[in-house]
């Protein structure tokens, strides 16, 4: 069952007795457990009717107890369990147990609804097996390749209601990657940047995500155009470190080798006086062809993110950056 399928089941009334939420990004597990949370408790004291224990201290005695205990003047009471993928040894085990135990049981009542959520689980466990039908597992992964980022961004803008322009959801994509959370924002402060009902565009979104990686790529351009190699791999780790996706970064790079390029030729460039004569010395560092081929270098690079290689995208961000300080 996907997270939009969840969605609408709850939205219908149907309440399923236990729910796995499995995977690596914790906004698509959060959202899934926020909406769950408010179906099944539905206003009642959380004192009462809610438990939420962690996998690594919980006994299996302790999961039985809390499943089969009864709502206190509700409908329904919610038992939440963190990351039982991570008790080690008989208690992992007991725990392990009791799970494949507990789901089964609350296939027959509807007083209590079990939530599991796990970064990661193996679906070859019995205790992942039994949340089969009634109950469901929902993939909670961070999306794969760019149509499959631009899909979120197309459903998240949807679910705030900000209407985007062709072209608008690729850059967002392109500029931010699979960065969930990031994205959502980014989302939230485009369309304040548009204003109340406006059709976001890809104009505004190049002014709302220009200082993902704006702020350090003149340092980085120094480092690249020096040839100090060490220091530009320093200064894209901090960028990284900062918020700056993949893509952003490399979407700044290729921005600002395009203004080296016209700048180098003799063309204009616009902007403030101190802009321009900074592109101007630092246009100078490089000798003949050697824009054009790190402009062939960023597109490469642009390409093998978006799916033509298997290389980690930081990897590949990483080599390309340590070639155009050659």
């Amino acid at each position: 069952m996907t997270g939009a399928e969840l969605q609408r089941e709850l939205k219908k009334g149907k309440i399923r007795p236990a729910y796995l939420l499995a995977g690596e990004e914790p906004l698509l597990r959060d959202d899934a457990l926020a909406a769950i949370r408010a179906a099944v408790l539905d206003g009642s004291a959380d004192d009462f009717n809610l438990d939420r224990l962690e996998g690594a201290k919980t006994s299996g005695d302790a999961l039985r107890d809390a499943v089969r205990a009864l709502p206190v003047m509700a409908q329904r009471r919610l038992v939440i369990l963190v990351d039982p993928e991570t008790a080690r040894g008989n208690t992992g085990k007991e725990l392990a147990a009791a799970l494949a135990e507990v789901v089964g049981e609350l296939a027959s009542q509807q007083e209590t609804v079990l939530v599991v959520t796990a970064s990661k689980v193996d679906k070859r466990l019995a205790w992942v097996k039994a949340f089969g039908d009634p109950a469901a597992m929902i993939p909670c992964d961070p999306p794969k390749g760019a149509k499959a980022v631009v899909s979120f961004v197309n459903a998240e803008a949807k679910r705030q209601n900000v209407v985007l322009d062709s072209g608008a959801a690729e850059m967002l994509g392109e500029r931010i990657g699979p960065q969930l959370l990031m994205l959502r924002q980014e989302i939230t402060k485009v369309a304040l940047l548009a204003g109340e009902g406006e059709t976001v565009s890809s104009r505004h979104v190049e002014a709302s995500t220009s200082h993902l990686a704006e702020d350090s790529i003149w340092d980085l351009m120094d480092a690249i155009g020096d040839g100090r190699s060490a220091l530009a791999l320093m200064l894209l780790s901090r960028m990284a470190g900062k918020g700056a996706a993949e893509q952003a970064v490399l979407g700044a790079l290729a921005a600002h080798f395009r203004k080296l390029a016209r700048v180098h030729s003799g063309g204009n460039v616009a902007g403030p006086p101190f802009v321009v004569k900074k592109l101007q010395r630092q246009a100078r560092r490089f000798r003949g062809t050697r824009l054009m081929h790190c402009l062939e270098a960023i597109h490469a690079t642009d390409t093998a993110l978006k799916g033509a290689s298997a290389m980690p995208p930081e990897m590949a961000l990483e080599r390309l950056v340590i070639g155009l300080s050659g």
